[in-house]
This record gives structure tokens, sequence and C-alpha cells, in this order.
């Protein structure tokens, strides 16, 4: 609602896309550029480093390629299928090179306020209240923009100044421009497979990133995750790879998108903890992906054919 005082910077607004830590969002508040390399800074993002060290299979040189990227701080594009692991990617990638991650799940309701910031409305008055991308570009951290198709594109065109040789974020309300701290990066991810003219990057923004290609896992390489993440034997877990591929051949022929990594994770812990696989299957892999009866039938017996 345009009249409403929320909408004018007056009172906070929920955004369920991001959370700040009660530890963090007290010291996020604004701070002037020229503390940005201070050993406060570094504080006020020490809810967001990752503490241990996050299971990542490599399968390529994405490892080298993304250390290479940052060390000349080029934002970073991440392209690949749900649930493949783009995500656990980004964060053994913090981890390894010791930097904060805040993470953003983008959504069609995002504004630009919710990345950059607003003035709240508090007991001594009004505040300002950095956002995610302020926050990580004033104190250096990694940005990450989770699915950034689903955010609407005059709320993304905002990573532009930050993105380009400039390095920089005017924060328009508030009538500073933060110049981004050394350390700091933009990473984006997205599913190539639900672009759309409605739901897709312009130009202009994909042409400030370098891309790194995503897909699943070879057959031996997938097991070999299944089995480290939920504790399956390995046998049962070559048998739920089987599985996931028949549906991936299913992709464009009734099935909108086929049984992720995450998915088969999801199928093997339930085995592990004795749930009967058929049983394990229809819950974690056939359920969730389709509704159709016919699809359901096809799926139920690639299952029972492995189990």
């Amino acid at each position: 609602m345009m009249g409403d005082l929320s909408s004018r910077g007056y009172l906070p607004r929920r955004n369920p896309a991001f959370h700040v830590p009660a530890a963090a969002s007290a010291r996020s508040e604004a701070a002037p550029v020229a503390a940005t390399h201070t050993s406060g800074a570094t504080a006020a993002l020490d809810a967001y480093r990752v503490a241990k060290e996050p299971y990542y299979r490599a399968v390529a040189d994405e490892i080298a390629l993304y250390e290479a990227a940052y060390s000349v701080r080029m934002p970073m594009m991440l392209k690949g299928p749900t649930g493949c692991g783009k995500t656990r990617f980004v964060e053994y990638m913090a981890w390894k090179l010791g930097k904060p991650l805040v993470t953003v799940a983008c959504n069609e309701d995002m504004t630009a306020s919710d990345l950059v910031g607003r003035f709240l409305l508090d007991a001594n008055g009004t505040r300002w209240q950095d956002g995610p991308l302020t926050m990580a570009a004033r104190f250096g951290g990694i940005c990450y923009l989770d699915e950034v198709v689903e955010a609407r594109q005059d709320t993304t065109v905002v990573i532009h100044s930050l993105t380009d040789a400039r390095r920089i974020l005017p924060l328009e309300k508030k009538g500073e421009i933060v110049e981004a701290h050394p350390d700091f990066q933009v990473v984006i991810s997205y599913n190539p497979g639900y672009q759309s003219l409605m739901k897709d990057l312009k130009q202009s923004t994909k042409q400030r990133f370098g891309a790194l290609d995503f897909n699943y896992p070879e057959h031996e390489v997938e097991a070999e995750i299944v089995v480290h993440e939920s504790g399956v034997e390995l046998d049962a877990a070559k048998k739920l790879v089987h599985i996931a591929e028949h549906a991936r051949n299913l992709k464009g022929h009734g099935l909108d998108e086929g049984i992720s990594t995450r998915m088969l994770i999801y199928a093997g812990s339930l085995i592990s903890r004795g749930v009967a696989p058929l049983a394990a299957c229809r819950v974690a892999l056939v359920r969730p992906i389709t509704d159709d009866p016919d699809m359901r039938n096809a799926l139920d017996s690639a299952v029972t054919t492995y189990f």
C-alpha cells in the first residue's frame, strides 16, 4: 500500500528472505565508511562466519576457478538445476576463504530496501538499519543472492554499482555512498531451467559476472555424496542414483524437474534410520515432484526395479 507508514520507512518490515541474528542486528547500524576496516567491522559479521567445514565434493575445477575469481573480486554467477550443490559450494568456499557469508533467499516480494536497508522507528527515534547487501559491502563479506531471478528486475539493479569497477553502493535514503570493503564479493545463483521472459536476468546484469555451470555429479560421485551426507550403505546409494537418473531422463516429458541430489540424501537418511526403501523413495523422491497418477506409477515402477 502506497500510503502506509512502512512503505515510507517509518516502521520495520519483516523480510522472510533474510534474518539478522540478534547480535548482528545490534551491531549493523550505520557506521562511517572510514570505520570499514576496524576490528569492530569484523565483529559485525561474526555471526555469518561458517564455523565448520561444509562437506563439498568437487567434480571439476570449480574450486580453483572460484578462488581465482575471488582473488580479483570478480562477481560470480552459479547456474544449475535445483538441489545440485550450488549453495553448498558457496558455503564451502566461504569457509575455505575464511570470509563471512550473508545469504539472501530472493523472492518476488523483495524490494530494494530489503537489500540495502531502511530507517526504523524505535524508542529513541529513527535509526538506519543496514540490509544484508549493505552489511556485506560495508564490512567485507560474501553476499549470496540465492535464486536471484525470483526477485524483480527493478530490485536486482541495485547490485550494478557494486559489480563493476566502481564497487560502491549509494544509499539514497541515507545520503551515503558505501565503498565496498576489499573483501566484499557478490555471488548469485539461479536455475536456467526455470527461465522465462518474465523471469530472467538483464544482459546488463549478466555481463557483470563470471559464471560457473553446475549439474548433477557422475554416478559414482553422486553415490559417494549420498553415502556421506545420509549415512546409507553404498549399495543402496547407488540404487537411489539409478532411480534419479531414470527420473532425470523424463524431464520435459512429464516432469518439470528431475530428482535432485538433495532429494536422494533425504531418501538415504530415511533408509539409514530403518524406513523401508520403497516407502522412503515414495516419500522423498516420487511424491514431492509430481501429482500426476501415471507419472507416479512410472516412477514407483522404477523404484521397485531397484528395491
